[in-house]
């Protein structure tokens, strides 16, 4: 069995045409949009000992600011991604996006995704509209995740106040690492994690800058945030999530991530380019960190997916 890739991006023409639309000509500051195709993936997936790739749609996803148009784009970018798996067998999963910050919108495009599509799971960025995971208008998307013991990926964004902190920046070069971050802070301090126990989340790049924070926020919290007494530690909640690879997870970083069982493989292709892509999997192979790597992020994959993605 080879890898199984869960960080794993595709691009329709008409999405793309949809997000230019609205402004976003330069992708949370990137220069330009990527190329994608479904024959290149494949032949990087080829090349790289890639055996299945779980699509999803990156940053900034599906909603632009009209509900309507957002629940249409989900849908269609939904549909697509479950014909890509049915015209390849075995080598294509989706994460399914949601037109958050339309809560209604986004319960309905879950169970559709879900139940129809099959989806592998579902995909939320770190913030939708400057909206954490953790805002009470979510919790009926929630229970519906949680009843279907859904899989989230969830997958950062440009902060709201980023013309502010980004200073004509590439966002994904910082600032995805911190709202990441705030994204799980929020979920774990609101609860959202203990309330909604089904719910498997995948959180990208081995966490970010998360390892590093969950001891502060367990001091902070017992001091001044009372009401979250009653949760378990944040440090204990962050081991109970899983994490993939992609970006510079090696030498440095990977490290700090608690254990490895819950590692996964990513690519963070096509946004990642496939020279990257290649450069990051020898990376991996010859770090002592990363002992038996592929073998156990794709028994992971496997654990936290199902049988079905190693068909």
């Amino acid at each position: 069995m080879g890898l199984i890739d869960v960080h794993a991006h595709f691009l329709l023409p008409e999405y793309v045409a949809a997000a230019e639309r609205a402004g976003h000509v330069r992708p949370d500051g990137l220069p330009a949009w990527p190329e994608w195709s479904v024959q290149r993936h494949l032949d990087l997936m080829d090349s790289t000992g890639i055996a299945k790739s779980v699509l999803s749609v990156s940053s900034p996803g599906v909603h632009f600011g009209d509900d309507f148009r957002a629940q249409v784009l989900a849908r269609r970018v939904n549909e697509a991604a479950a014909e890509l798996g049915r015209q390849h067998p075995g080598r294509f999963g989706f994460f399914a996006s949601l037109p958050l910050p339309d809560v209604d919108g986004a319960v309905v495009e879950a169970q559709y995704a879900l139940d129809v599509l099959h989806a592998d799971g579902v995909v939320l960025t770190s913030n939708a509209g400057g909206q954490y995971p953790g805002d009470p208008s979510w919790d009926q998307l929630w229970r519906e995740l949680d009843a279907r013991s859904a899989v989230v990926f969830l997958h950062p964004t440009s902060p709201p106040q980023w013309r502010q902190v980004a200073l004509d920046r590439p966002r994904p070069m910082i600032e995805f690492l911190f709202d990441s971050a705030r994204a799980v802070a929020d979920l774990a301090l609101t609860g959202i994690f203990n309330r909604y126990p089904n719910v498997r989340f995948i959180i990208t790049h081995a966490g970010g800058v998360l390892p590093l924070l969950g001891d502060r926020l367990d001091l902070y919290r017992s001091t001044y945030v009372p009401t979250s007494g009653e949760l378990p530690s944040v440090t204990s909640q962050l081991q109970e999530l899983w994490y993939d690879v992609a970006g510079t997870p090696v030498p440095h970083q990977l490290p700090a991530v608690a254990g490895t069982d819950h590692l996964l493989y990513g690519s963070d292709h096509c946004f990642t380019p496939a020279s990257a892509v290649a450069a990051q999997i020898a990376a991996l192979d010859q770090s002592p960190a990363t002992a038996n790597w592929r073998t156990r992020t794709t028994a992971n994959a496997v654990q936290l997916l199902g049988e079905r993605v190693s068909l």
